[in-house]
């Protein structure tokens, strides 16, 4: 199949037009699966997924979206009305904005949808409104959302709802598109397979390989009674609006968790897609494996004595993320190391607020010369009757600059060994003298972590909050043994509002500096 736009660019006053049509695009990809992933390979089975996800809105839905609004859109059309909570209604914003200027688009949802799709859905700029009842109602059910949809599309011209439970251009876009394509691509294909929620998709691509090659096996998918695939129906509410019983040639039911687990396979070999498609594959394997235990699979095969098979991969996997979790378990997922630490330390780090030991002296600190003794005795010195003649000289002193502060977070005994001039021992009980970094110990960061939370949260002492209001005003310079703690320290200040850095390398750089300053 000769591609009009082989560079895939898409340039001018009309690029999102053009690059919403699958006319101007490309053939979306057919990818053979791993034959790891494919049971029935030395069977002589091969199987392809056809990447829908690869369209511009990245999910199947996006075809019949694209042809109901091209067929219904007028110059009147102001708001658009679709009952949907995933692909569909997000591909009919997207093309009614980037297409025919239309900004209102308005989702009707049921009640229990999950709040990641309900954020999904706003983040895409819809208008969301929740109805109860079945989350899958009937289309004619007059207290469901899609008959309130099509009511609400009646009551005006500039409401438009394009039903796509009922609207032939859904289907009419696969038979445009969706079914050349994949016979272009696999002209030697023997079974085609994908589910079916409105069945449009089924009724589309199903009728044109019937109509193109009638050998072509078709497999229609549906989720198991009483369970739930996003996307597909239970066989008892497809709805017979389309065509889709007159081209298939089987039906199998699938339960939601085995498609969930196709899904996590197929992403993690590189075909990534959600669980719609992980159903697919596997209404595809049941019928594989039904054929083949009455000894009937090879009645599937080909001129080439292969069997051939596509499936469709419908959307991607990402807005249900955390139902993989609960469908599957975690033994199907690696264990995060250093789970300890997932609640903790969580704020942010910059490296500007870690002072290097030069610029820790000249930001810290304030020079003043005070006349000094010379500390030497009359035994020492005296020549002349026991009298000190030698001249005294003057030293200078280090002090705190007025707006400073030094806390030491050292354990007491240390901190009296020797400190920074002017520092206060703030002594952290997790800091324990030569103990592990906090950030080669887990536990270590976690347990001086919530020890400086508690210490510097307003709730966190009988002392917190007086120690917080003292430091409000204050640039507070934080140090510790090997400035790692003193870090830790920093990023929990500047998350309650003070002005606080850490001393790099801590005491064991500071020091000697600090010592030939004092001498100087």
């Amino acid at each position: 199949m000769a591609s009009p736009n082989p560079l895939n660019v898409y340039k001018g006053h009309d690029s999102l037009a053009k690059y919403y049509d699958p006319s101007n695009c490309p053939p979306l990809p057919l990818v053979e699966i791993p034959d790891k992933l494919n049971p029935y390979r030395e069977d002589g089975v091969r199987i392809y997924a056809k990447l829908m996800t690869c369209l511009p809105a990245n999910n199947v839905k996006s075809l019949p979206a694209l042809n109901m609004l091209q067929k219904s859109v007028t110059p009147k059309t102001k708001r658009i009305i679709e009952y949907s909570s995933g692909s569909t209604i997000i591909s009919m914003a997207l093309i009614a904005r980037a297409v025919h200027g239309i900004d209102d688009v308005h989702a009707y949802v049921s009640n229990k949808t999950t709040e990641t799709k309900l954020r999904l859905l706003r983040f895409f700029g819809l208008n969301v409104t929740l109805f109860g009842g079945p989350s899958q109602p009937e289309h004619n059910d007059r207290r469901g959302g899609i008959w309130k949809a099509g009511q609400m599309g009646k009551e005006s011209e500039e409401v438009l709802n394009p039903n796509q439970y009922e609207n032939q251009d859904n289907p009419d876009a696969h038979i445009l598109w969706s079914g050349p394509q994949i016979l272009a691509q696999c002209p030697e294909i023997n079974v085609f397979a994908t589910g079916m929620g409105t069945s449009g998709t089924m009724a589309g691509i199903g009728t044109y390989l019937k109509k193109n090659k009638p050998s072509v096996y078709v497999v229609g998918v549906c989720t198991a009674a009483g369970d739930r695939v996003p996307g597909p129906r239970s066989k008892a509410l497809l709805a017979p609006m389309f065509p889709w019983a007159e081209c298939i040639d089987t039906i199998e039911e699938v339960a939601s968790p085995i498609s969930f687990k196709n899904s996590l396979e197929l992403s993690r070999e590189g075909i990534i897609c959600g669980p719609s498609s992980g159903l697919n594959l596997q209404g595809l394997f049941d019928m594989l494996e039904k054929k083949k235990a009455a000894g009937k699979l090879r009645d599937l095969a080909g001129d080439d004595g292969e069997i051939h098979c596509v499936f469709l991969c419908c959307d991607l996997p990402y807005q249900y993320i955390d139902e993989y979790y609960d469908k599957l378990g975690q033994e199907n997922f690696h264990p995060i190391q250093n789970q300890n630490i997932h609640k903790v330390d969580l704020y942010r780090y910059d490296v500007t607020w870690e002072l290097d030991p030069v610029d820790a002296f000249a930001r810290l600190y304030e020079s003043s010369e005070s006349n000094y003794d010379s500390g030497i005795s009359d035994s020492e010195g005296s020549t002349d009757g026991g009298h000190d003649h030698t001249p005294k000289y003057r030293e200078k002193a280090l002090q705190l600059q007025p707006d400073v502060m030094v806390l030491d977070l050292r354990e007491g005994s240390e901190f009296g060994k020797w400190h920074l001039p002017g520092s206060i021992n703030l002594p952290l009980a997790s800091a324990r003298n030569n103990g592990p970094s906090p950030f080669s110990d887990t536990k270590v960061l976690e347990e001086q972590w919530c020890e400086l939370e508690k210490i510097f949260s307003p709730q966190g002492t009988p002392f917190s909050a007086a120690l917080l209001a003292g430091l409000k005003s204050r640039f507070v310079a934080l140090v510790c043994g090997d400035g790692d703690t003193a870090r830790v320290a920093s990023s929990v200040l500047r998350a309650k509002g003070i002005e606080a850095s850490n001393i790099a390398g801590g005491i064991e750089k500071v020091m000697p500096m600090f010592r030939r300053a004092e001498k100087a």
